[in-house]
This record gives C-alpha cells, sequence and structure tokens, in this order.
C-alpha cells in the first residue's frame, strides 16, 4: 500500500525542483490565471515551493494548454494510468473533488490546491478530502449508496489487474463493514466527524481507506 501513485508523484517534483527556473513559466502562469499575483497565492495557499509550481505548471500546461481542464479532458488523461480497467466512472467522481467551484472545469488552481493536500496534506485534511470524494452528493454525508458507488468504481478500474480476481460481491462486502463501524449512531448516514475518528482509530479501515491514494 505505501507504493501509492501520490508518491510517484511527489518524487517526480521533488525531483524536477532541481530543473532550472524560468521566468516565462511565471509569467504564463499569471496570464492564464489573470492575476499577476497568482504564483504568489498559490505558493502561500499550498505546500509548494515557487519551483515546485513552476514544474507542475509546464505539466499542466502541456495537457491543458487554455489553463482549464473539462471533465472528458480530465477521464481521457486519466485512462491512460490505467488501460487494463474502466477509470471512466472513479475519474468523473475524482474530477468533481478537484472541481471545487463546481463550474465544470478544473484550473490549475484547482489543481495544485487538492495536489497540495494530498501529497504534502496532514492526515486530517487528506480525511476531510476523502470524506468530500465520497460525499457524492455534497450534502454533508456519506451514504452506503454513495460508499458503494465509489468502490465499485475504484474495483471497476482495479478489480481486474488484481490477483486473486476480485468477485462482483466484495465491493458491496467491504462497504457494508466500513459503514456499519463508521455509521456509529445508526442514523443510515454517516458525518464527517463519524468519517474521521472512525478512520483515525481503526487501522483496518485507515490502511483499506488508503486504497483511493493508490488511484490518483
Amino acid at each position: 500500500m505505501e507504493a501509492k501513485r501520490v508518491e510517484t508523484v511527489s518524487a517526480r517534483v521533488d525531483a524536477a525542483v532541481s530543473s532550472t527556473d524560468s521566468v516565462e513559466d511565471e509569467l504564463e502562469l499569471s496570464a492564464v490565471r489573470h492575476r499577476p499575483e497568482g504564483l504568489e497565492q498559490l505558493e502561500a495557499q499550498t505546500r509548494f515551493s515557487r519551483k515546485e509550481l513552476q514544474i507542475l505548471y509546464r505539466g499542466f500546461k502541456n495537457e491543458c494548454p487554455s489553463g482549464v481542464v473539462n471533465e472528458d479532458t480530465f477521464k481521457d488523461i486519466y485512462a491512460q494510468f490505467f488501460p487494463q480497467g474502466d477509470a471512466s466512472t472513479y475519474a468523473h467522481f475524482l474530477f468533481n473533488a478537484f472541481d471545487t467551484d463546481h463550474n465544470g472545469s478544473v484550473s490549475f488552481e484547482d489543481f495544485v490546491m487538492g495536489l497540495s493536500i494530498l501529497l504534502r496534506g496532514t492526515v486530517q485534511e487528506k480525511l476531510i478530502w476523502a470524506f468530500n470524494l465520497y460525499d457524492i452528493n455534497k450534502d454533508g454525508y456519506i451514504t452506503k449508496e454513495e460508499m458503494l458507488d465509489i468502490m465499485k468504481a475504484i474495483y471497476d478500474m482495479m478489480g481486474k489487474c488484481t490477483y486473486p480476481v476480485l468477485k462482483e460481491e466484495t465491493p458491496r462486502q467491504h462497504v457494508e463493514v466500513f459503514f456499519q463501524k463508521m455509521d456509529k449512531n445508526k442514523d443510515g448516514v454517516v458525518t464527517i466527524d463519524e468519517f474521521i475518528d472512525c478512520c483515525q482509530n481503526d487501522e483496518n479501515i485507515m490502511r483499506s481507506m488508503h486504497l483511493f491514494e493508490n488511484v490518483l
């Protein structure tokens, strides 16, 4: 579980920091975001250095020259990492988690704010981000159906390359166990406090919840 894709991304970012600074990259970033102070603001709001932001922006700009990415493009990019499965549904959920203002597109600012939490955030910050991912309709609660939708999406993407091959009922079985532990007052929904408390105090769930990090 520790060989996470997010750690691979982090290693690439750290390795790239030693490359030469580019004033042009900073100017282009400011132009795309329409704010000359954009880089300074992102440096203050995230845990990335100026050099790291420049490196990340180069990669983002190569994939998304317009400075924003829509859901279809996001799905196409994400599918390249999981050719053995169907990543479209999970990419849809992930896109919505990055699209914090729900305007149908992910800007470079949206991207690095989320990535900063996933790569450099505290356990609490990561769990809040995960809760938002599982809270599909953004009503402040996770239902069993929402948790199952996310789990099914992950297994659709990852299941074909696991050994032994996962059975079709496996996601539902896992959700039944997780949800029963998380829904402490048995009201049929999981609040953010229940989610965080359960994850932090149950080693098995915490380890299983890291699955979402493997597919980011």
